[in-house]
């Protein structure tokens, strides 16, 4: 029999139920008879773990889905070792994020998202070479935080931006207080000033303006538009 073996995969033989070897790369001859073979694809897959609803460590129910780049490193140990062993990874992938979620609170778990994966790598290794797969890459696809969460955050940005307004506002009207009690105390030392004042709106017009004098012979002004 002639076999020809692509580079993405391996070839398992097996004669009379028992394993006799594994075929690389390339064309080869072997005698049909009392033989199985197996193809097994080496190349990089995707594993995703849809939405889980999980619980954060300050109590709080997210809904959290990653995925995970896998790859077959042992063919014979893969198809040996369990039944299903894409879904026993698939497993402890779910495992291990429940309690990378668990050690958290849903800060931790917003502010560590290029943390998480790590762990989840290096928690998940040890099961997948038990069925001959290595995971290359985890990375949290989802994180869903539940809307009254997202209500409440907005809530408190709202609260912080008007708080910051206000906060401009009354900083806006200190200074000009303050600025009208200067100007106050400079007009009560040099009446002049408010004299000089009015010739000054006079000129630049838009504006009636009346003159009269108080028994005291002191000239008042009094600027209407």
């Amino acid at each position: 029999m002639k076999l020809v073996v692509q580079e993405w995969e391996r070839v398992l033989v097996y004669e009379d139920g028992r394993f006799e070897t594994v075929l690389d790369p390339g064309r080869h001859r072997l005698r049909a008879w009392r033989r199985r073979t197996v193809r097994v694809v080496v190349r990089p897959r995707l594993v995703v773990v849809p939405l889980q609803e999980v619980l954060t460590g300050d109590g709080l129910a997210v809904k959290v889905s990653l995925m995970a780049t896998v790859r077959v490193v042992d063919p014979r140990t893969w198809f040996e070792a369990v039944d299903g062993p894409d879904a026993f990874l698939h497993a402890a992938l779910q495992v291990a994020l429940r309690e990378a979620v668990a050690r958290r609170t849903l800060d931790e778990l917003l502010a560590d998202r290029t943390v998480v994966p790590d762990e989840l790598l290096a928690a998940v290794a040890p099961a997948a070479a038990e069925v001959g797969l290595a995971a290359e890459r985890i990375a949290l696809r989802d994180v869903v935080v539940p809307a009254e969460l997202r209500r409440a955050a907005a809530e408190v940005v709202t609260a912080r931006a008007q708080g910051l307004a206000a906060l401009e506002r009354a900083r806006s009207e200190v200074a000009a207080t303050r600025a009208l009690a200067n100007a106050a105390r400079l007009l009560d030392g040099q009446p002049g000033l408010l004299q000089l004042r009015t010739l000054q709106a006079v000129e630049a017009g838009g504006a009636t303006v009346v003159l009269s004098a108080d028994p005291a012979g002191t000239a008042a002004a009094r600027a209407t538009s």
